[in-house]
């Protein structure tokens, strides 16, 4: 199965908080052609416009829901120790055909090893590993999101199981994995598009899905 890396993560800065680039303000949101999903209202604690991800022509492809913490990019655990609890909910644009930059062709479709990836590489984006320093960060991130990659591209493998989360009340299957830092899952929904999650310090096991009926609320 061959996938297509729909957009990279936004430039994260050394506080572990979005750059200039990532922070989007709900215009960006309104402007996408699909319905953006969070965690259902069993979730009652905070959330929080996170970035989107355009295509060449400025087509909105991909976004990010924050619910909970906001992660530090300096924890260096698994979340075990209380301090952060978030879940980072991806939504992706179901695109069967994509037009390449220069437009004289079209590109892979987007799936959901897609929004698996995105979130894989949206976890290590708020990860710091204690083994390392600062300066080898970067080579340790470079390496991971290839993994991420690979792992994203194989989801009936090994390193993934199946959980069956709620999307829009509906028992939905999703591919889900657990690491040192975190737990990833991606699944697809009814409305047509693909979702990512990931997070650390909330069980997976009890999340759900729904609709954002007014993502101008979140201005």
């Amino acid at each position: 199965m061959e996938t297509t890396r729909v957009g990279a993560q936004a430039p994260v800065a050394e506080d572990g908080q979005p750059g200039p680039s990532a922070r989007r303000t709900v215009d960006s949101y309104l402007r996408a052609p699909f319905p953006w999903y969070g965690l259902d209202e069993a979730f009652t604690g905070p959330r929080r416009l996170v970035q989107v991800g355009t295509a060449a022509d400025g087509a909105v492809e991909y976004g990010s829901i924050g619910h909970g913490d906001e992660p530090s990019i300096r924890n260096e655990g698994s979340g075990d120790d209380g301090k952060e609890r978030f879940a980072i909910v991806v939504t992706v644009a179901a695109n069967p055909v994509r037009r390449s930059a220069d437009g004289t062709g079209v590109m892979e479709a987007t799936t959901v090893s897609s929004a698996a990836w995105l979130a894989g590489v949206g976890l290590l984006s708020v990860t710091w590993p204690g083994q390392i320093d600062h300066t080898l960060r970067d080579d340790w991130l470079d390496q991971q999101t290839e993994t991420a990659w690979v792992l994203a591209d194989d989801l009936d493998g090994p390193d993934w199981t199946t959980l069956s989360l709620p999307v829009d009340g509906v028992p939905t299957p999703f591919h889900y994995r657990e690491s040192e830092f975190g737990w990833v899952l991606a699944g697809s929904t009814p409305e047509g598009v693909h979702v990512g999650a990931y997070g650390r310090g909330m069980s997976a096991y009890g999340l759900g899905f729904a609709v954002i009926k007014d993502i101008g609320a979140y201005e």
